[in-house]
C-alpha cells in the first residue's frame, strides 16, 4: 500500500501540515525540520499526490515553455535550464512548440482549455505585437516573455540586447581588418523584432566605421537553419566583389556558411571571416571552431522562473524587463583561439 501524508508524518514525528509545507515548498520551515520529512519521505518511497495539491493550495506545481522548434540547439539548451531552474523552486516543466504557426501562438497565449494545467508560462514567441494586444495581461495566466518582442510594459520579458550584441559581432569582424561584411537573417517580411534588432546593430556597426551597407550583401534567411545560411552564402560568393566577412544572425546559419565557403573553394576565415551568434556546442567543435556572441542562457533561464514564480505569488506585479549579458567569443572561424573550450565553456 502506498504511503500517505499521515504515515510520514507519523515516521517524523511531525504534524500532518508541517509534511504538506515541506512538500509544497514553503519556505517558513525549519532546515532541520525540512531534512526530518525529507529523510521519512525517502524511507517510506512517498509520492505527493498532485491532484490533492491542486485542490488544496489551488496550484498545480506545473509551468508551461513553450518555443518555435525544441530541436533547435539554443532552445534545447534553454529548456535544459529551464527545467534545472524550475526543479530548484519545486517546480516541473511541460514542453510545448509552435513550429513558427501564428495561430498556434495564438492559441497558446490564450490559454483556451489548457489554462488551468500550469500554475504560468514561459513563452519564447515569434509573435508580432498584434498578437500580444490580444492577450489582457489582466485576464490571462501569469506569463513572461523571452527573447522576441519589445518590452511594452504590459508582460514581463527577458532577453538579451539584440541591438547590441549585433553591434559587438559585426565590430569585431570590423576589428579584424574586415570592410566587405556581409550579414544574413533578415525576414523583411516578417515583423519580428529580433532580425529587426539585428540588422540595425549590424548597420550602426557599419556607420561608426565610416561604412555605408551595401543592399547586395545583406541575405534574408525564411528560418535559422543550417540550409538557409548555407542558401544564401552560396548567393553571397556570386558578388562580385565577394564579401570578406558574413555576420550570421544565428550559430546555425554560420555552420552553414562556413560549408558553402568551403564548397566554393575558398578558405574560413582567410578569404571569408565568419561569426554568428548563440553560443552553441556545435560551434566549439566544428573545425574552424566558430566565433560567436554567447548568450547567458542560464541567466536567462533562472531570471524567467524566478520572475514566474514571483508573478503567480503576485499577480498584480507590474511588469518588468531584464536584460541578459552576453559576450563576443573569436574562434577560428575570424581567426581567433582554436581550443574547443575557448571562453569558458
Amino acid at each position: 500500500m502506498a504511503a500517505t501524508l499521515r504515515d510520514v508524518a507519523d515516521r517524523a514525528q511531525v504534524s500532518v501540515r508541517t509534511v504538506s509545507n515541506v512538500v509544497s515548498g514553503y519556505e517558513h520551515v525549519s532546515e532541520k525540520m525540512r531534512q526530518r520529512v525529507l529523510r521519512a519521505i525517502e524511507e517510506l518511497g512517498y509520492i505527493p499526490n498532485p491532484v490533492a495539491r491542486t485542490l488544496r493550495t489551488g496550484k498545480t506545481g506545473l509551468l508551461s515553455l513553450v518555443v518555435p522548434e525544441i530541436d533547435v540547439p539554443y532552445f534545447s539548451q534553454l529548456a535544459r535550464e529551464v527545467i534545472d531552474a524550475a526543479a530548484s523552486l519545486g517546480f516541473q516543466v511541460m514542453i510545448d512548440q509552435t513550429g513558427h504557426d501564428h495561430e498556434r501562438e495564438r492559441q497558446l497565449l490564450r490559454g483556451g482549455g489548457r489554462r488551468n494545467l500550469f500554475d504560468g508560462m514561459l513563452f519564447a514567441p515569434l509573435a508580432t505585437g498584434d498578437e500580444l494586444r490580444d492577450v489582457d495581461p489582466a485576464r490571462s495566466s501569469p506569463l513572461i516573455l523571452l527573447g522576441e518582442h519589445v518590452f511594452d510594459h504590459r508582460f514581463d520579458h527577458v532577453a538579451i540586447d539584440n541591438v547590441v550584441a549585433a553591434h559587438d559581432a559585426t565590430t569585431h569582424l570590423l576589428d579584424c581588418g574586415r570592410t566587405r561584411i556581409a550579414a544574413i537573417g533578415a525576414q523583411p517580411k516578417e515583423m519580428y523584432s529580433t532580425p529587426l534588432q539585428r540588422t540595425e546593430g549590424f548597420r550602426k556597426a557599419l556607420d561608426e566605421h565610416g561604412l555605408e551597407p551595401v543592399t547586395a550583401l545583406q541575405a534574408t534567411a525564411a528560418h535559422y537553419g543550417r540550409a538557409d545560411g548555407y542558401e544564401a552564402t552560396a548567393s553571397l560568393l556570386r558578388e562580385s566583389p565577394r564579401p570578406d566577412a558574413i555576420f550570421c544572425y544565428s550559430d546555425l546559419l554560420a555552420m552553414g556558411a562556413i560549408r558553402a565557403v568551403f564548397d566554393a573553394g575558398l578558405r574560413v576565415p582567410d578569404d571569408v571571416a565568419i561569426i554568428g551568434i548563440d553560443d552553441i556546442e556545435e560551434g566549439r567543435y566544428s573545425r574552424p571552431s566558430l566565433s560567436t556572441v554567447s548568450l547567458d542562457t542560464p541567466f536567462i533561464a533562472r531570471t524567467a522562473v524566478s520572475r514566474l514564480a514571483a508573478r503567480i505569488e503576485d499577480p498584480g506585479l507590474p511588469a518588468e524587463e531584464f536584460v541578459a549579458p552576453h559576450t563576443v567569443i573569436p574562434r577560428e572561424s575570424t581567426g581567433g583561439a582554436s581550443r574547443a573550450d575557448s571562453g569558458g565553456v
